[in-house]
């Protein structure tokens, strides 16, 4: 199909597209000429992932670049994939930037183990995820919330809940590329809607609770 046409199905303006074709986001097309290139069903899809990354999980240009670079090279194990995924999306769910200073960075380092201690996970206090909660509880912190360790592990055991159901054993049936779309689109799309079930549950225990 023609860039016009590609334009029209994912309905994302002509100049867009080319804009995520020199960014490298967008694979070339095969070319028919100096000036006409052909595009199919795969060229599609990257469109409608490039923008759930953007508008949905509010990824910058070089974060989605990041994203597709690793879908197009999958790690090799299924617990790689999914750290990679975490890894590629940390930047957009708040924390201390990656280019903090060596001191802030050993202590997030000393944070992370000690929050991995406290809810007794196999997780290695250096992954993506471990520092993503070190940073950003270390920003609650700083912002004048205590975040007390009864509080920490209370919310730890229902969010381990909610990973037994994200963490499906349909991933490891899915080839690299697959599963590692599933896991970074899943995540992008499913976060909102666990931050809003929360505000809605708040509702409701505080009209149970306060409306009296």
């Amino acid at each position: 199909m023609q860039i016009s046409i590609l334009a029209r199905r994912t309905g994302v303006p002509v100049a867009t597209l080319k804009y995520y074709l020199r960014e490298g986001l967008l694979p070339p097309g095969e070319l028919l000429g100096a000036t006409r290139a052909d595009y199919g069903e795969s060229h599609v899809e990257r469109v409608r992932l490039i923008r759930t990354l953007i508008t949905v999980g509010g990824l910058s240009i070089g974060r989605v670049r990041t994203v597709v670079a690793a879908l197009d090279d999958p790690p090799r194990t299924r617990h790689e994939l999914l750290a990679t995924a975490h890894d590629v999306l940390r930047a957009t769910h708040g924390g201390r930037p990656h280019a903090a200073a060596a001191h802030e960075r050993e202590t997030t380092e000393q944070l992370a183990a000690t929050l991995i201690e406290l809810l007794d996970w196999p997780v290695d206090p250096r992954a993506s995820a471990a520092q993503q909660l070190a940073e950003v509880v270390a920003t609650a912190r700083e912002g004048g919330w205590s975040c007390p360790d009864e509080m920490l592990v209370r919310w730890g055991a229902l969010a381990r809940e909610i990973a037994e159901a994200d963490v499906s054993a349909e991933l490891a049936a899915m080839p690299p590329a697959e599963a590692l779309h599933h896991a970074i689109v899943g995540t992008v799309l499913t976060d909102p809607i666990l931050v809003a079930l929360r505000r809605v549950a708040q509702e409701a225990v505080s009209a149970e609770r306060l409306a009296h």
